[in-house]
């Protein structure tokens, strides 16, 4: 089937995204052809747009990697959706033919697309980047399946399991760090404190079940948590602010002898971060994450169950909802702190 359909284009670092006309080609085995309902945007499209990844081979492009769906059409050999069927598009591997990515037809030349794109009103993607929507979901909140909800909450589930009576620290408060504040909440914790620059995002995190929070612009966030917790530092960190200096903020506010910290943002292309090897020997752990080791055919159905019984109340990270021609709008509202999660409404009508 070929699909003439809109598409937000990047054609040059740091300008804003084209609306343009692709077509797609037919579907290779393994390519799923999704119709899009909604799709998120993540900071990590800010990065690429904005050219915080470095050179960028791949002009131009098409972004996004968390959304929703319906399946149009599916390749041969796919046998994990079928056409109809309502889906989650996102970036984490799941089972599937790992096929990959394609050129869109567009005017004279050709446009670049990774495994899944979802700035775009239809989208080939590869099948090991659909999970099909759980009952009771709401495909505007499916979004968050994608990306947000999985690496934050698989951060806390998946990787840290906080013991009871323990204490826990998130730094940066966006769609990752506060699907993780969630998460802390389905654990017993004895604190769970919250560190951001934001008033209105730590006012989120209260009403979120944060024990504490602390506004690193008005004081220093290390000295506050270890102030907190009797000079010792959190059993937990839990990172996700996308800055060199928050990763080394987070790791010097986690305890000594057997203190976690977990990291799951992306610094500008080249940025290093600088730990004490002293601390490092003393017990003190530090990780980074690939997608919070999380499993989508796994854990996304784990998840929704959560959803369905009030557990991750997630309706409350969208600030608001943008049309794909105000996608430049959504990442600079991203960009400037304005917003938790920008909502793009690509069709609606779907679900």
């Amino acid at each position: 089937m070929l699909v003439t359909f809109r598409a937000a284009v990047l054609r040059e670092l740091n300008q804003p995204l084209r609306i343009e006309t692709v077509e797609a080609p037919p579907l290779a085995a393994g390519q799923v052809l999704v119709k899009l309902a909604y799709s998120g945007v993540c900071h990590s499209q800010v990065m690429e747009a904005r050219g915080g990844r470095g050179v960028d081979r791949y002009l131009p492009h098409m972004l996004g990697h968390e959304g929703s769906g319906v399946v149009v059409e599916t390749g041969a050999g796919v046998s994990k959706v079928k056409p109809g069927d309502r889906v989650i598009l996102g970036w984490i591997k799941g089972k599937g033919s790992d096929a990959q990515g394609i050129r869109y037809k567009a005017g004279d030349g050709f446009v670049n697309a990774g495994a899944v794109t979802t700035f775009n009103e239809y989208a080939v993607v590869a099948e090991n980047r659909v999970t099909l929507l759980p009952q009771g979901l709401p495909m505007d909140v499916a979004v968050l399946f994608g990306c947000a909800l999985p690496v934050g909450a698989g951060i806390v589930i998946n990787i840290a399991k906080p013991q009871p009576g323990s204490t826990l620290a998130v730094f940066g408060l966006g769609g990752i760090g506060l699907s993780a504040l969630m998460a802390c909440k389905l654990f017993d914790c004895k604190q769970l404190i919250a560190v951001d620059v934001e008033p209105a995002k730590l006012n989120m995190a209260r009403e979120l079940g944060a024990t504490t929070t602390i506004d690193a612009s008005q004081q220093d966030p290390v000295a506050a948590v270890r102030e907190l917790t009797g000079g010792l530092g959190v059993d937990y960190a839990i990172e996700s602010a996308g800055l060199v200096k928050v990763i080394e903020q987070a790791f010097d506010a986690t305890r000594r002898f057997g203190g976690l910290c977990v990291f799951a943002s992306h610094p500008r292309s080249g940025e290093k971060i600088a730990l004490d090897p002293f601390e490092l020997i003393c017990g003190k752990r530090i990780l980074g994450t690939w997608g919070g080791d999380a499993n989508p055919d796994r854990d996304i159905d784990l998840l929704a169950g959560l959803f369905r019984d009030g557990k991750l109340p997630l309706a409350s990270l969208f600030s608001r909802r943008y049309a794909l021609d105000e996608i430049n709008d959504a990442l600079d509202d991203l960009e400037q702190r304005r917003s938790v999660r920008p909502l793009i409404e690509i069709d609606a009508a779907l679900g």
